[in-house]
């Protein structure tokens, strides 16, 4: 292996002299799993991260209310028994603490010094007669590698609103992605929110609790579910320690990498009563068990969805007085199915609309015309504001990595490649781009998928795939086409046959203007994603081209 230069001597001339075994772009869950694995077993191997630090995507998301929407003590690590001594403060973190449990890792692996932070991974070349990718950066450096990691995540690119005079606002106009590091204060603001996604939530229970006023522009209803945030202290930690790795060895085989799993009953086999009953239960519990571990047929029948759903609008109804904001945040017909779209977890998101600083915005009848300086104009005219807030979600999935001018075998681009239909096999590869490796990517479960789970069982294919071609002596591999359109046609073939095609999502690209329809998360669950893998190991990895 060779030995990498020095990252001051690295920025001194622009360029890495050594050639990497493994480039990792990315320092998230995915990205620092993988530097720390191959570390061990003696690769020469280094991050780019585009973060300023330690955090990923929480490095990016410090909006006001930013925190995670699964509970802490799956939301880590089950490797090297990192979680032994890390306390959370709260049932859901926020953004410091998944920064500080980062940092935490860090302390005990010793990342830092193989992790360029502010790095932006511009582009990167396929040399063919070297075998080996050029990765340039944005401010001018590059690193050839033997192989390139892509971990940049499914949330990595911000979607902005195309809304004439945007430019000429005079106030503070951010992204929910790309939020002042520093903070924005909004107590006695006026508060624009564009978006009711997760982040679009999360603002606005905080605006409400400040600012002057707050106006929310909703185009879809967010079927949202009670977080049941608490507090813990050391004691509530040691609890929850105790049975984790039970809990962890869970997510292996949970639908969703979680360490819970769906009833296995059927909502069309219960009676009303039985059913109600169930579903009292979960609420009262919250988070995502609601949606992922009720019965088993809420996500495969739309009639006995819609026994939740309506048990879902009426508790919203219950906690909003107006009865027409009521209906718009819940309405009698529903959006879409419950649980094609991800849901948020709110505190008390539904309860802000009975405050009067609180306007609820139908973005379909009463769109953002334009934007000027002192506020946003709709056909009733300007509302005057100090602060918008972009809560306008991503270019899921393939947006992080069509960022980077990807050129592969003769030149080829993946822009242009992907331009009208992604095509990977298990999200993992696609052809004509040797030797690159994609993590949380489009058409693996990505989005449907506990973030650090899929980081270390996902990890562990690479790891699996990079140790049996260097076992073998292989200096170039490569999906081939036909293992890809397989691949996607059974996605494809999983995505027709269920109810998600009844939600515009961006599980399947439909919130971007003019990005291809297409399934691009792997929605038949984790056992049957790895099962699969097990079917590749075991026959040798003839999907592979490898020489």
């Amino acid at each position: 292996m060779t030995t990498a230069t020095s990252s001051a001597d690295a920025r001194s001339d622009g360029k890495e002299s050594d050639v990497l075994d493994v480039l990792v772009v990315g320092g998230g869950f995915s990205g620092l799993y993988q530097l720390d694995r191959l570390r061990d077993l003696g690769y020469d191997v280094k991050v780019w991260d585009a973060a300023g630090d330690f955090g990923g995507i929480w490095w990016f998301n410090c909006y006001p209310g930013a925190r995670t929407d699964t509970v802490a003590h799956i939301y880590q690590f089950a490797h090297k028994d990192l979680w032994k001594d890390f306390d959370f403060p709260e049932r859901y973190p926020d953004f410091a603490t998944v920064r500080e449990y980062f940092e935490h890792v860090d302390r005990k692996l010793d990342l830092r010094k193989d992790v360029e932070f502010s790095t932006f991974a511009s582009q990167a070349q396929w040399d063919e007669d070297a075998r080996e990718w050029t990765v340039f950066s944005s401010d001018g450096r590059q690193q050839k590698a033997r192989t390139v990691l892509v971990a940049t995540g499914f949330g990595a690119k911000p979607l902005y609103p195309t809304i004439p005079g945007m430019e000429t606002f005079s106030g503070e106009c951010h992204h929910t992605a790309r939020w002042p590091q520093e903070g924005l204060d909004m107590t006695g603001k006026r508060v624009v929110v564009i978006g009711t996604g997760a982040s679009g939530v999360q603002v606005v229970q905080e605006a409400a609790a400040v600012a002057s006023q707050v106006a929310v522009f909703q185009r879809t209803p967010n079927l949202a579910l009670p977080m049941r945030q608490r507090a813990l202290d050391h004691d509530d930690n040691e609890a929850e320690r105790d049975g984790l790795p039970e809990r962890f060895v869970a997510r292996r085989t949970a639908f969703a990498g979680f360490d819970f799993d769906f009833t296995p009953e059927n909502a069309a086999d219960a009676t009303p009563e039985e059913r109600r009953a169930l579903y009292e239960r979960f609420w009262a519990q919250g988070g995502f068990p609601i949606w992922l571990g009720m019965y088993q047929d809420l996500l495969g029948d739309e009639e006995a969805n819609r026994t939740f759903y309506d048990f879902w609008r009426e508790k919203v109804h219950e906690r909003v007085h107006d009865a027409a904001t009521a209906e718009l945040l819940a309405p009698t017909e529903p959006p879409h199915p419950f649980g094609v779209k991800r849901p948020a977890l709110e505190q008390n998101y539904f309860d802000v609309f009975n405050q009067d600083n609180v306007r609820l915005i139908d973005q379909n009848d009463e769109p953002v015309l334009e934007i000027e300086p002192n506020g946003v104009v709709t056909k009733n005219g300007l509302i005057e504001c100090d602060v918008i807030a972009l809560a306008t979600g991503f270019d899921n999935n393939r947006g992080g990595i069509l960022a980077i001018d990807i050129q592969g075998v003769d030149g080829e681009r993946l822009q242009e490649k992907w331009q009208n239909k992604v095509d990977t096999f298990m999200g993992l590869s696609t052809a004509g781009f040797p030797n690159m490796l994609f993590l949380y990517g489009p058409q693996s479960p990505s989005g449907f998928c506990n973030g650090p789970t899929s980081a270390e069982y996902q990890g562990d294919i690479v790891i699996e795939l990079l140790e049996c071609m260097r076992e073998r002596g292989v200096t170039r591999f490569e999906s081939s086409r036909e293992s890809e359109t397989e691949w996607t046609e059974h996605l494809d073939g999983l995505f027709d046959g269920s109810l998600f095609t009844k939600a515009r999502s961006w599980y399947w690209g439909a919130n971007v203007p003019g990005k291809p329809a297409q399934m691009l998360n792997y929605c038949g669950g984790l056992v049957s994603y790895f099962g699969k893998w097990d079917e590749v190991r075991g026959q040798g990895f003839k999907e592979y081209d490898a020489s």
